[in-house]
């Protein structure tokens, strides 16, 4: 019988024990080495939690770049890059933290005669590749996504925000252009454009989803940056997480306030920071079609003056479907309320082309271009209307009346979430009623009377605190920027008030002569030019009307209006419809002067030694240009 051999247990047993020991070192030696960062809610919570009045946020995002803006005096202002001038209403602290794109790293500070930007250098971190697809939602919201399966309803503001977390953050929206957009290809040498999106409080899905949908649409070489002006958010996750994510992408800016700005103050926040060659304000919750950018920057580098928008697509707020809007252009009414306004049959028939460019009476303000030195040299935004909005009319109305346009491209398309008609997010109702009494107080001139019949509680409102808005028409005169009447008559005629009745009646005295308005001319006076005369009750020629749609109607069965040819002012058939109407409009000044709307020139007895016919001069208001009806009637407008 053969010996049985005995296994060696105890030695493997000693060999398993030390491999095990051994993979332990290893593995303590990991962990050691690279310690797991902490959660996102534990950095948010952290972070948050080093905020304070006098310091601001100083965020710790690995090797990313922190700008902190340090102001030697409450009062220093700061002023735009690129050697423009600065903007008195904008102060340094304002602005509490800068973070510069890994593009726009520097490795030294640069000094400023007041306040400077302190480089902060922090230790580096090694980032993932697939950070980009991290969750980047709070453990509440987690568990609230989870919980759901089918869409809710909108949450307060009218966003359905549980579905909006579900969504990726990159989508592919439906191709919606003209065919003939799609043939169109940009010229070289477009100039580019700073990208300013202004939040506060914005749904974290959103926000990225409309700065991802610029940053995958926008050509690289046109795209000079995008800036994110945080408006005072008070949502942790816009804290410190967003400067940490908004960190690593490549000609993304964060900039944040320390007070509430506003819709207004926060774009010309942003405006001060942007270096490219046109501004392009957006809302923070858009989503871009391709080619969406080169159609508004081509149009712009044709001429500087133009203010230019996309259509605005419709993105529903509670499903969030995408819906393609038909050519719409921007309008208002006399209480300043901006309205979009089908374009019709025959003015689509008057189009060039299907993707021409669109006139608009009003840009509105989802999405904006504006060439950025034409911006700032046109006065920007109003610093009065800085806590509201209104922001659109004030731009628009500038552009028209001071030598621009305002245009809305067909091949330039952008999708905007609109919420629900009870969201609480717009602006205070009084602070929004005192924007429209600065426009109409800086703009309208004498046809502030109109709005004022149509919103009462402005005209009291006005009475009390009145906005000195003497700096605004300053600016106007500087830039010789026409009255509001041009732009009715040239801009959107169908805003003229349609009441036929009288406003002033009775014999026109002119104030300088002491004379009254008369034709001199017997039987037929189709074409009598316009003179001075005696004031007479028995001279018929002598009883005029200025009416609701600013005609001066001589009193006579064949209705003849004042008109004008080879700048003599004579009488005319009243016209009723077509372009020749503008040339029978007259504005009855408060200060006494009577204004042709078309040439916006005034009324005057004393150009011709010779005689004392009425010819059209430029306004001096010297008392031949002065004049008085010596009967007033109220007239209700529409």
């Amino acid at each position: 019988m053969l010996p049985r051999k005995r296994p060696r247990s105890g030695r493997s047993r000693l060999q398993f024990l030390l491999l095990f020991l051994t993979l332990g070192c290893v593995l303590m030696m990991v962990i050691l080495l690279h310690p797991p960062p902490p959660t996102l809610h534990q950095a948010v919570t952290v972070q948050a939690s080093k905020h304070s009045p006098d310091t601001g946020y100083r965020l710790d995002f690995g090797d990313s770049q922190e700008w902190v803006l340090e102001a030697e005096t409450e009062g220093d202002e700061y002023s735009l890059l690129d050697g423009l001038p600065s903007f008195i209403s904008l102060q340094e602290d304002q602005l509490l933290v800068a973070v510069a794109s890994p593009r726009a790293r520097r490795s030294q500070s640069q000094g400023r005669s007041q306040g400077s930007y302190q480089f902060i250098k922090h230790r580096s971190r090694r980032w993932d590749e697939e950070a980009l697809e991290k969750d980047w939602r709070t453990e509440e919201d987690v568990e609230e996504s989870e919980e759901v399966l089918t869409p809710l309803g909108p949450d307060s503001d009218g966003l359905n925000k549980p579905l909006s977390a579900r969504l990726p953050l990159r989508r592919v929206l439906p191709e919606v252009r003209h065919p003939l957009c799609l043939q169109q290809h940009p010229t070289s040498g477009l100039p580019t454009a700073s990208v300013i999106l202004c939040f506060h409080d914005e749904a974290w899905p959103t926000l990225l989803r409309t700065v991802h949908s610029i940053l995958d649409t926008a050509p690289r070489a046109l795209l000079q940056e995008i800036i994110l002006v945080d408006d005072l958010s008070q949502q942790e996750l816009l804290k410190s997480a967003l400067s940490e994510y908004v960190a690593r992408l490549e000609a993304v800016k964060l900039l944040r306030s320390n007070r509430r700005l506003g819709t207004i103050g926060a774009r010309m926040l942003g405006a001060t920071r942007a270096t490219g060659d046109v501004l392009v304000f957006m809302d923070a919750h858009c989503e871009c079609h391709p080619g969406w950018l080169e159609p508004l920057l081509s149009r712009i580098a044709d001429d500087r003056s133009r203010v230019v928008s996309p259509v605005i697509d419709v993105i529903d707020g509670k499903t969030l479907q995408y819906s393609a809007s038909k050519l719409h252009r921007g309008t208002l009414d006399w209480k300043l309320d901006f309205r979009w306004e089908p374009l019709g049959e025959q003015e689509q028939k008057g189009l060039p082309s299907p993707i021409s460019p669109v006139r608009s009476p009003v840009v509105p303000r989802e999405v904006v271009a504006v060439d950025r030195h034409y911006f700032q040299n046109t006065g920007a935004y109003d610093p009065l209307l800085s806590l509201g909005d209104s922001e659109n009319l004030e731009m628009s109305f500038k552009a028209w009346l001071c030598g621009g346009s305002v245009e809305i491209l067909p091949c330039s398309r952008v999708g905007h979430i609109y919420r629900s008609q009870d969201a609480s997010s717009g602006p205070d109702p009084e602070v929004a009623l005192k924007n429209k009494i600065i426009i109409a107080e800086t703009w309208l001139s004498s046809f502030k009377e109109t709005f004022y019949r149509h919103i009462p509680e402005a005209f009291t409102l006005s009475k009390v605190a009145k906005p000195d808005c003497t700096e605004r028409l300053k600016l106007q005169r500087r830039l010789g920027c026409r009255t509001f009447h041009w732009f009715l008559a040239n801009v959107y005629p169908e805003l003229y008030p349609s009441d036929h009745r009288p406003r002033f009646s009775g014999k026109l005295h002119n104030t300088g002569f002491g004379l009254c308005a008369d034709c001199q001319a017997e039987g037929d006076i189709l074409g009598c030019p316009m003179t001075l005369a005696p004031c007479s009750n028995n001279r018929q020629q002598q009883n005029l009307e200025h009416t609701g749609r600013k005609e001066i109607l001589f009193s006579s069965p064949q209705r003849l209006c004042f008109d004008v040819r080879g700048g003599r002012v004579i009488l005319q058939n009243c016209t009723e419809e077509g372009p020749a109407i503008h040339q029978q409009h007259w504005d009855f000044q408060e200060d006494g002067m009577i204004i042709h709307v078309l040439s916006g020139k005034c009324m005057d007895a004393g150009v011709q030694p010779s005689n004392k016919d009425l010819y059209l001069r430029q306004c001096d208001g010297k008392t031949s240009q002065l004049w008085r009806f010596n009967q007033i009637h109220p007239v209700d407008e529409r």
